[in-house]
């Protein structure tokens, strides 16, 4: 039985635990769907087998050798990998997510950081390339890294060739691709890490339409299970684990690679600018404003909110929620834009 017909079957007992609402008290009667399928830890479904097996399906979706699944965010799978990695010495980019020192931190990793070039024209930053990795490991005795691909604005590392590099070093690979949940779902995406990292961290939130802060940990190394109940709280949240196991089993139906696929044929159709490799993210620019300016006047003019911006380029992130609509009124809005003077 998985978490989702676990929480859909009728429990008559009477409740004398937690949570202490007891699925009927419900302080915010808009949640009370939520509410309904909250359960406990204790619960004599066993909700602890049925996590089991849904993470042992999701890995064999994924082709991992462990898929966990995350309520904490990608945060809490990125320190949970470096803790479970076993790594002494570790490579990490001085631009990553605070996550990558903090876990490094916590598991008493000796730290050396290195930068990344900019890609100057679209002011945004671009992901670490094999040739760079090979130099680092090179120059320093390290014995894990963490990557970032993709990068927020789309560019992803060559993750196949990369892999082959840390693995003649006997060097322990992390990819932080909270960016990139969509990827093994796709043949148009970039590679997913899945397959080829020693460890990958996705944010199904981000892009895959998740619930925030819902995410993926996936091990072909070690069962990081342990690392994460020294990170995790010992009651986590069985509603938020069932749409877990349901984002997935979405994103693998026919159903579910159809919407992706028709959305990235329309994105290609509407001939939008592509920065990077992934091109569901979207790029913008225009000579004469800053991608600050050019993000104000999509936001004030149009209602149309940006996921990051810098001094050159203004970001949108698309994802399996976003709609046709959703993508000619960007079209509109760019067109006006670009035609103004």
């Amino acid at each position: 039985m998985g978490l989702v017909s676990l929480l859909k079957k009728k429990n008559r007992t009477t409740l004398f635990t937690t949570p202490s609402h007891g699925r009927k008290f419900f302080i915010f009667h808009k949640f009370y769907q939520w509410y309904k399928y909250d359960i406990s830890e204790t619960d004599t479904h066993d909700p602890q087998e049925a996590l089991k097996q849904a993470e042992h399906k999701a890995s064999k979706i994924y082709g991992t050798r462990y898929t966990k699944f995350l309520t904490n965010g990608s945060t809490s799978g990125v320190i949970a990998a470096i803790i479970s990695s076993g790594v002494k010495k570790i490579l990490i980019w001085d631009k990553a997510h605070p996550c990558h020192r903090n876990g490094a931190i916590l598991a008493g990793c000796q730290i050396t950081e290195y930068t990344l070039p900019i890609n100057e024209k679209w002011g945004a930053d671009i992901a670490i390339t094999p040739a760079k990795v090979k130099e680092l490991l090179n120059k320093y005795p390290a014995d894990g890294i963490i990557i970032t691909t993709p990068t927020y604005e789309g560019f992803a590392a060559n993750i196949k060739e990369i892999s082959l590099i840390c693995k003649k070093k006997n060097v322990k690979l992390i990819a932080d691709e909270a960016h990139g949940a969509l990827y093994p779902f796709s043949d148009e995406l970039p590679e997913s890490a899945v397959k080829y990292a020693d460890y990958t961290i996705q944010s199904l939130h981000k892009t895959a339409g998740g619930l925030n802060p819902t995410a993926l940990l996936h091990s072909n190394d070690n069962d990081p299970e342990e690392a994460l109940s020294m990170i995790n709280t010992t009651s986590p949240s069985y509603p938020l684990l069932a749409t877990i196991e349901a984002n997935i089993n979405f994103l693998n139906s026919k159903k579910g690679r159809r919407k992706l696929d028709n959305l990235i044929k329309f994105i290609k159709s509407l001939k939008l600018p592509q920065g990077g490799e992934d091109i569901t993210k979207i790029l913008i620019k225009k000579e004469g404003l800053t991608g600050y300016q050019l993000s104000e006047i999509l936001f004030d003019k149009y209602k149309i909110e940006d996921e990051k911006t810098n001094e050159v380029s203004t970001m949108l992130l698309c994802g399996i929620g976003t709609s046709k609509r959703m993508l000619i009124k960007l079209k509109k809005a760019l067109e006006e834009i670009y035609s103004e003077k």
